[in-house]
């Protein structure tokens, strides 16, 4: 089978463009043609090349809508795929799976649709919403099938009516095992606590720190792992809350499982999220997981079993949270435990990819009785 994936962006490593490298060097090793288009060059084509997987990078397409970089976006992307001549397009993020669709519905290719986050949800404000809503419901007509990374996700374009149920498939997300040596140690102290996250707005690393500032009279360190440009902000209010000198920055780390190994509790405090790779990375090193009930998390942690929710944007209920987990290494222990047992049998990489396998034969077929 011949796979394109179209991603927007080459400039920040995310959740997607984790994704979309691993499935498909995952796909050429089962023996599929695969190329990877992807807007411009930066850290996600320094990984396809380490990672052995084909791509041609995109001059004109960016994240900003522009119509006239956009026309020539499409025009570009247009030229690559009557060249490549796929079987099948697996678009992914919002402008990619814009263009891409537009593209593919004038090529007749089949194109598949990931928007790990909808850009219709609650992540935006009401009136960006209803523009973003109309044009999703347009696309998705053009799609094969749209990919949800969580039940979440399905059912807010449901509810929004994006596209019929029949469209909507959700497969969750995976990640790779790691050696036993990589296993955390939850119940030893004292308490080394983890949050890895890219410094942006959604993330919200202010109420991850406001809420440790009110636990000064327990003994924790963090260790914070990401850049972005919030990096800046949130050292600064390190400062100012006083509690900088107990806190470590840690730059991107392509993979966190080294840091994962060393530290007791695992801690997301977003105020939105899809299907965040980074919960499911701390599940397999068997950390107990404290995150915003935001989005399919929920899917991942199960409250008081594998990690505990909190409300998002609320210091108070994160502290009381984080406070149950420091002051009892039996409680971290068990629920580490739990998180690895659900990792194993959830949120393995390969379970992820064989459904997507079965899903791009599928499409395939489908097509192929319509020619």
């Amino acid at each position: 089978m011949r796979i394109v994936y179209l991603i927007t962006r080459a400039d920040a490593v995310g959740g997607a463009t984790i994704h979309v490298r691993d499935l498909a060097r995952e796909m050429i090793l089962r023996g599929h043609q695969v190329m990877v288009l992807v807007g411009g060059t930066g850290p996600v084509t320094g990984q396809l090349s380490a990672a052995d997987v084909p791509f041609q990078s995109l001059r004109w397409l960016r994240r900003q809508p522009n119509p006239l970089l956009d026309l020539l976006a499409l025009a570009e992307l247009i030229r690559a795929l009557r060249r490549l001549k796929p079987d099948l397009v697996s678009t992914h993020t919002a402008k990619a799976g814009a263009l891409g669709r537009l593209a593919c519905r004038l090529l007749g290719i089949p194109a598949l649709y990931t928007p790990h986050g909808w850009p219709a949800g609650d992540r935006m404000p009401p009136p960006a919403r209803a523009v973003f809503g109309f044009f999703e419901r347009l696309m998705a007509r053009w799609s094969a099938a749209i990919i949800c990374v969580c039940e979440y996700e399905k059912q807010l374009a449901l509810r929004i009516r994006i596209a019929d149920a029949g469209k909507l498939l959700v497969v969750h997300n995976g990640v790779h095992d790691v050696d036993e040596n990589l296993r955390a140690t939850p119940d030893i102290a004292p308490v080394r606590i983890c949050s890895v996250a890219r410094f942006d707005p959604p993330k919200d690393h202010r109420t991850l720190l406001e809420a440790l500032a009110l636990l000064q009279d327990s003994a924790w360190a963090l260790d914070l792992a990401g850049d972005g440009p919030g990096l800046p902000g949130a050292r600064r209010l390190a400062q100012d809350l006083g509690v900088d000198s107990r806190i470590t920055f840690h730059a991107y780390l392509p993979d966190p499982s080294a840091l994962l190994a060393q530290v007791q509790v695992f801690v997301l405090s977003s105020r939105s999220e899809a299907f965040p790779r980074s919960i499911l990375e701390a599940m397999r090193a068997g950390l107990p997981v404290v995150a915003s009930d935001v989005g399919g998390v929920g899917e991942s942690v199960t409250d008081g079993v594998t990690g505990l929710l909190t409300e998002a944007g609320n210091p108070r209920a994160l502290a009381a949270a984080l406070t149950r987990l420091l002051d009892s290494p039996q409680l971290r222990q068990s629920m580490g435990l739990a998180a690895h047992a659900a990792f194993e049998a959830n949120f393995r990489f390969l379970t992820l990819a064989g459904r997507m396998e079965a899903v791009y034969a599928t499409v395939q077929s489908r097509a192929a009785l319509l020619r």
